[in-house]
């Protein structure tokens, strides 16, 4: 069973569906019992890092995310729900995130030709051993939407960079925590097939 943590941000309904199309069962949730029994656990969200920190420490999330991770279940984190996951943002300099890894979100730099927010279709450039992308094609394309970004203190964690007037971090793995600054959920074939990979991780 997949729970997916619900603390009232978008885009949780398009994570269900997706779930849904590779035959899984999903449960949007709160519930302390039914996310520490799932097998997989993902927090979603679009948003502002400021009111969904206030959300999940207003549903008493935080410690329940911190014990699914010290015990060990798979854990994906999408969109805002990797930039919760790390130290601090740009976007609400005074809100402490969940700390589950180590770096910053900042602010995507202007560009000449590339307007902010992020949003559309960009390649990704692999790591090589990420295994969110066991059986995907080099460079695949994903879908974004986003106006700050996620710098990892520690490269060795970052399994994908993609390119928007600056180096992004686009997906980071560490143990059993998994993160995509991109939608899987929204790009087609290979983000269904990234979700699957996910899914099949014990």
């Amino acid at each position: 069973m997949i729970a997916i943590i619900d603390y009232d941000a978008g885009n949780i309904k398009s994570v269900e569906k997706a779930m849904t199309l590779l035959g899984q069962e999903a449960i949007i949730t709160r519930d302390k019992n039914i996310i520490m029994s799932a097998d997989h656990v993902i927090l979603p969200g679009v948003g502002n890092f400021k009111d969904a920190m206030g959300k999940l420490e207003h549903y008493e999330l935080v410690p329940i995310i911190e014990d699914v991770c010290k015990k060990g279940t798979p854990f994906l984190g999408i969109c805002l729900g990797l930039q919760l996951m790390f130290e601090n943002s740009e976007e609400a300099p005074n809100v402490k995130g969940l700390s589950l890894l180590k770096g910053s979100i900042v602010k995507i730099p202007e560009g000449e030709y590339k307007k902010i927010p992020h949003m559309g279709w960009n390649n990704l450039t692999l790591k090589g051993d990420g295994r969110l992308f066991n059986g995907i094609e080099s460079d695949p394309y994903v879908y974004f939407v986003h106006s700050f970004y996620l710098k990892a203190e520690d490269e060795k964690i970052v399994k994908a960079t993609t390119e928007y007037n600056v180096t992004i971090h686009a997906s980071v793995e560490k143990d059993n925590i998994f993160a995509c600054q991109y939608h899987p959920e929204k790009s087609s074939d290979a983000g269904l097939k990234m979700l699957k990979n996910f899914i099949e991780i014990k």
